[in-house]
């Protein structure tokens, strides 16, 4: 069955766009072909390691024209989550350097003392370590913070096969401390949905949210009224489609196939 045309596509990037540092195929016809059809196009991530501007300046150099306006990050959705929950309390952060940045700049209270701490916020971290866990459990175990995650995802796909994601640090505090995280604000979060929404400005039935997981992607569109189409270039494969009770509302090969075929050998 055709794919339908739609006013406006929120992208994921990491096994939708490329994988690591080379593009999927067909990705940038792909991406060109919807804009010349009039259709607004946001790049939508959970990945926090990176600004919307380096997210931006990446898919320049393969070949996607962007902004930082046509990039959504979790670390957006977060700054949205936290102004509207937790705008005054002060924060101890479970990440890397460009998330406290980006808060610190937001204007929140950053602390990394775990008795005056009042929320956790735990994100993808490689920089990971048993001193952030242990200031995490004793915030949240001895102080009452309250825990916000950026994102669900227990792994990011890569070439190699892939690294563990927020979902590991988070499971990590949880376990330790005893507490549970009262919101994950990336995909499939609503906050983030919101955020991808207005940044189209454009009604949920008119979007079609396309990516490689059924859990994260396909959930969140189909949880608001907008199409979620999968990719199995990324993190889900055919053969796992019916472990997860989501059935999309499109699975595709790639990207390439929300556009008439686009010829063998064509440049990426």
């Amino acid at each position: 069955m055709a794919v339908p045309v739609y006013a406006g596509y929120a992208l994921d990037l990491d096994g939708t766009i490329y994988l690591g540092d080379e593009l999927l195929p067909g990705a940038a016809e792909t991406v060109r072909g919807l804009r010349e059809r009039g259709a607004r196009v946001v790049f939508v991530t959970n990945k926090p390691l990176e600004t919307a501007e380096q997210y931006a300046a990446n898919l320049d150099r393969l070949g996607i024209p962007a902004t930082a306006d046509d990039v959504v990050t979790a670390v957006d959705a977060l700054v949205h989550y936290l102004r509207e929950r937790h705008a005054t309390n002060r924060l101890l952060l479970i990440s890397e350097e460009v998330v406290h940045r980006r808060l610190v700049d937001e204007g929140f209270e950053v602390t990394d003392d775990p008795a005056t701490a009042e929320v956790v916020v735990v994100s993808f971290d490689r920089t990971f370590s048993y001193a952030k866990l242990y200031a995490g459990f004793r915030a949240v175990r001895e102080n009452g913070a309250a825990i916000v995650a950026t994102n669900p995802d227990p792994f990011c796909p890569t070439p190699d096969g892939g690294l563990p994601d927020c979902a590991a640090m988070l499971a990590a505090l949880e376990a330790c401390s005893g507490g549970r995280a009262e919101a994950v604000v990336g995909k499939p979060s609503p906050t983030m949905a919101r955020a991808l929404l207005g940044r189209l400005g454009l009604d949920a039935a008119d979007v079609a949210v396309v990516g490689d997981r059924v859990t994260t992607d396909v959930a969140m569109g189909q949880s608001v009224g907008a199409a979620g189409i999968l990719v199995l270039t990324g993190a889900t494969t055919a053969d796992a489609l019916d472990r997860y009770g989501i059935k999309p509302d499109h699975v595709l090969a790639d990207i390439r196939e929300l556009l008439p075929r686009i010829p063998e050998g064509a440049s990426r």
